[in-house]
Order: C-alpha cells, then structure tokens, then sequence
C-alpha cells in the first residue's frame, strides 16, 4: 500500500532532549517518565508531534548519536515498558512520537563493531568500512566532524575502520545488502509499535564514493575536506528509495532527513513526493550566516539580507515541487535569541518576532525545548563545566595550537551545543525544577527567571505567543499553501514577506533590530485599510495611516477574500 494523507503538513513539531527536559526519579537524569508527566503541558502549547533525540542503549559518548543497541532504552532514561506506556499517553491525547534514526553510524560497542572488528572473516565484517592504511598512516586524509583524522587503527586486524564522528562512532557500511536489510528490520521494528516516523541523523553521509579518495587540503590543514566524497553520494537516491519501498511506504508517518551540505535543487530531488524518498530536509545554510571563512567557531554578525535571501530561495525553490521544514534551534544549535534576537533588554519580543518571522512561512515548525518561553544561551565560567564532545575537543586542539583562552571560550559561549542542552527550565525551584538531584549539566542561572511557570501565568509571555502561532497555523490554509514573496528585500533591519493563495492573503513584518522602523508605503497601507491584524508581539498596537516598527516588534496582518 501507498500511504500519502500529507498530515505532517499543518502540524507543528516539538523537539525533546530527553537527557535535560524533566528528571522524574532525582538522578539529575532526564528520563521517559519525566516526559509523560510533561504530555498535558506539550498538548497546553498545542503540538502534534514529539521528536525524541536519541533513547537507545548507549555509552554516551557523543550523548546518544552512538548507539550500542537500536531495539533496548538506554538504563538512564527507562525501560521498553516506559516507552510502551510513553507511546499510549501520547496516543491518547493525539500526539505522534518520532524517533531519531541513527544509521550513519553506530558505537563501537554495538554487537555488529565488536564482530566486525575480530577478524578479517567475520561474517559482520563488511556491516562498516575497512580500509589498509599506506605507509603507516590513515587510507586517505579525511579529518572527523570531530577533529583528528577520520580514521582508527583497529589492532587485531591491523587495518583502519572510517568514523566521520567520534572514534568511537564507525561508519556502517551501506554497500552492503544484509546490512541495510537489518536497519529496515530494525525500523519496521519501531513502526509497528506504532511511532508516527523519523527524524534521519545525517542520512545523506550514508553513501560514499568508491575508492574514498583524498579531501583537498589547505596549507597548514591537519587533514583534508573528505565532504564531496561522503555528502549526498553516488548511490544516495537509490538507498533512500529503497528503505521507502520496502519501509516506509507501508506506514502514514513523518520522515525528515538531516541532509548538511543539501541545496535547495537537490532538497527537491529528496523531498518531491514522485521521487518517494522523504517528506522534508533539514537544511543548514541559514544556520551558517553567522560564521566565517574558518567555519563555525570563526564568529561574524549576521547580515540579515543574506538571511533573507537564503530563506526566500528555500520557499521560492520548494514551492509546489518539495517540502520545507522550518527550524531555528535544536539540540546541535546555540539559542536563537541568543544568537539573532536578544537575549537582554528585548527577550520577550525578540523570541516573539523570531517564532512570528519562522511560523508564518510554508513548511512544518520545529519547536526545540525551551525555545517556546525564549531560554537563552549560558556562559559557563570554565571549561570543565561543559560537556559536550565537538566542544571540548575544539577547545583542546585550539589550546594545543597556542590560541586565545577568551577568545576561544567567547566562540563556545555564541556557537557551543551545550546552549541548546543545558536543563529544561519549569519552575523558580532549585534547578529549574528539573530535578531534586544534582543535573548531569549545569542549569542556565536564568531559570529563576525564564521558566514555564512564569510563562503559563501571563497573557503576554513567549508560551502564548507560540500558542497563537500553531493555532493560526491550524485555522489558515494561506500558511501552508501561499506562496511566498519577500518585501523591502534590501532593507538591513526589517524582514517582510506576503503569502498569497487565491482567496486569503498576509504580511508578516518583523524588526530584526533596536531601532524603530517607520514604513509608510503603499504595500503598507493597502494592508492597514483592508486587512485584520492577527498576531503581535507587543500588548497594544496603534496602527494609523503608517507603521512604526517598535524595537524586535512583530506584526502580522490577514485578508480574505470571504469576509
């Protein structure tokens, strides 16, 4: 059977980091409990859909995404039966649960490495990537996501097995057909218990080219660019094909892929319903504005004329052909007030106006824990309280190279993952209210006053202006169906767009500065006259013959056709 309802389009979806949303048992561990307690809050902000990060067993060496056994909960976090009952709170009240799908790579302890590493003849030899090595150093010079070369020297084999993350992350072998054959196993596994899709961990590095030949290296670069030989490879299309065809298709679910490196010509490619690949991509080019040459602890202001530009080509280009999702945080992206808003004196309307600006635009939102009452960056005082891996071994390597302390730990403060991980912020009580014990992180200092009990008591708080937002996302075909056309495109501080369908028609305006902007155009006025303002993010609006943008000040106007 083929299955395509197209659900996933009005729906809006909510991100959990398990590890640091709410701990039920005082271990300073989030857990599975803790999220079921949590369902009604998540129902309050009027979500369809639950992403979980990664719940398998693991070793935890980059918090998950390395995964020692696909079909068992990690100890931490609970037991199947936890989940079991996880999955029918959520049914219950009409929310979907979406896994994350890690199969670029698993953990070295997982069942399949450990046979595979043991000999050159093992029958699971060929689920990863080996290699010999040429002159006592690594097959070619690929460096890690990570740092340090990609590759391992495994002693008993006397060989090198390929890991684009962590050492201990090696890459599965996607050649090779009892491999792939088990990762659909697994999936239908997850399927039939009845979870609504997944969220794809790097699925496009899951094809490489053959011979893995050498990245093109800069002078005085450790390694070499190994990214056109793994990102979007030669056989990408036909394994995602493939899992659609013997997985996917039989079930009504929401699939997203992780795709770095993708473009909006080749998101077409992933995404177009013909092609029966996935429903959606995640796209990094707007999350890449904000970095230089030297990539993304090289910190550089963003230009918010280059954020135009790029989101209007991801609308403009998808437009009837693919699909977009629409994010501005997750567990790998430092807070977006933090990073585009701001996170002092214009909090509050700053969070406002970014969920405005991102909501009213075609696609499926993702809301990341926290995001809905505007948690904010945090800048921990030594290095030492910091737990991510990508963090700590840039610090280390950037301190072996003689840099600046400060300067380093200023590019962790604005780009580091832990931004997005610290705990989940629910009360003015010890800790957030995350835990009675002592959290696996540090609580951003902030709690007692960012938090979701604050939030749930007023009108004009961050919660409820993302309330509204997923309701008119429910009641307004023009947001998933208009089109999409930029307004004041070289304007430095203010990002306007319309959406038109046939009969309805808006104008979104968002103040992306502190200044105040008055617009007295015709687009304008035309709006003010025969439109109804539906959304904004300040309590009262004055509106004349004019507008004056306040500071971070967000505005939304609807006209229909009908009425």
């Amino acid at each position: 059977m083929n299955i395509e309802t197209n659900w996933w389009k009005k729906s809006v979806v909510y991100q959990v980091y398990p590890r640091s949303f709410y701990d039920s048992n005082g271990d300073g561990i989030g857990d599975l409990q803790g999220i079921i307690s949590k369902l009604d809050y998540l129902v309050e902000l009027g979500v369809d859909v639950i992403w979980l990060s990664p719940i398998y067993d693991s070793p935890n060496d980059d918090n998950g995404y390395d995964i020692r056994d696909y079909q068992s909960i990690m100890d931490e976090f609970g037991s199947m039966a936890d989940f079991d009952e996880l999955l029918e709170a959520a049914k219950e009240r009409n929310l979907q649960i979406i896994m994350d799908l890690v199969v670029n790579h698993t953990s070295d302890e997982h069942a399949w490495f450990v046979e595979s590493k043991s000999s050159v003849d093992n029958p699971k030899r060929d689920f990863y990537i080996w290699a010999q090595g040429k002159n006592g150093q690594p097959p070619n010079n690929w460096g890690s996501v990570f740092g340090g070369s990609a590759w391992q020297l495994n002693d008993a084999t006397q060989d090198y097995y390929l890991h684009l993350f962590s050492k201990k992350q090696p890459d599965l072998n996607w050649e090779n057909d009892e491999l792939r054959q088990s990762v659909y196993d697994m999936m239908r596994f997850w399927l039939d218990k009845g979870i609504g899709g997944f969220r794809m961990d790097v699925i496009n590095f899951i094809s490489k080219e053959p011979g893995l030949p050498n990245g093109a290296q800069n002078e005085g670069q450790a390694y070499g660019d190994g990214s056109p030989y793994f990102i979007n490879g030669p056989k990408i299309h036909d394994f995602l094909q493939e899992m659609n065809q013997e997985v996917l298709s039989h079930y009504d679910v929401l699939t997203v892929g992780e795709m770095p490196g993708a473009s909006p010509k080749e998101a077409i490619d992933y995404t177009n319903p013909e092609n029966k690949e996935v429903n959606m991509i995640f796209t990094f080019e707007h999350m890449d504005l904000d970095s230089g040459s030297n990539g993304k602890w090289d910190l550089k202001p963003l230009n918010l004329i280059d954020l135009k530009d790029n989101l209007e080509k991801w609308q403009i280009s998808l437009q009837d052909k693919g699909w977009n999702s629409l994010y501005w945080n997750n567990h790998d992206q430092p807070r977006i007030v933090s990073r585009f808003g701001n996170d002092g004196e214009y909090r509050v309307e700053s969070a406002k106006m970014l969920a405005t600006c991102l909501h009213m635009m075609q696609g499926t939102p993702y809301i990341y824990q926290g995001e809905e009452i505007g948690m904010t960056n945090v800048a921990f005082e030594t290095i030492d309280q910091y737990k991510d891996l990508e963090t700590l071994n840039m610090y280390h390597e950037k301190m072996e190279q003689g840099a600046n302390h400060d300067t380093v730990m200023q590019s962790i403060y604005a780009k580091g993952r832990d931004n997005a991980r610290t705990p989940m912020q629910w009360s003015s009580e010890k800790n957030g209210g995350f835990t009675t014990g002592t959290p696996w992180i540090e609580v951003n200092p902030r709690y007692s006053e960012i938090n979701v009990a604050n939030d749930l008591q007023s009108e004009q708080s961050v919660f409820a202006h993302y309330q509204q937002l997923i309701k008119l996302r429910k009641q307004l075909d023009v947001i998933t169906i208009g089109d999409f056309k930029i307004l004041f495109k070289d304007h430095a501080q203010l990002f306007a767009y319309e959406r038109r369908a046939e009969k309805e028609s808006l104008l979104v305006l968002c103040n992306f500065s502190k200044d105040e902007i008055l617009l007295k155009e015709d687009v304008v006025k035309n709006y003010i006259c025969n439109s109804k303002l539906i959304s904004h993010n300040y309590p009262s609006v004055d509106l004349l013959d004019k507008i004056e943008l306040r500071p971070y000040e967000a505005l939304v106007f609807y006209s229909s056709a009908s009425e």
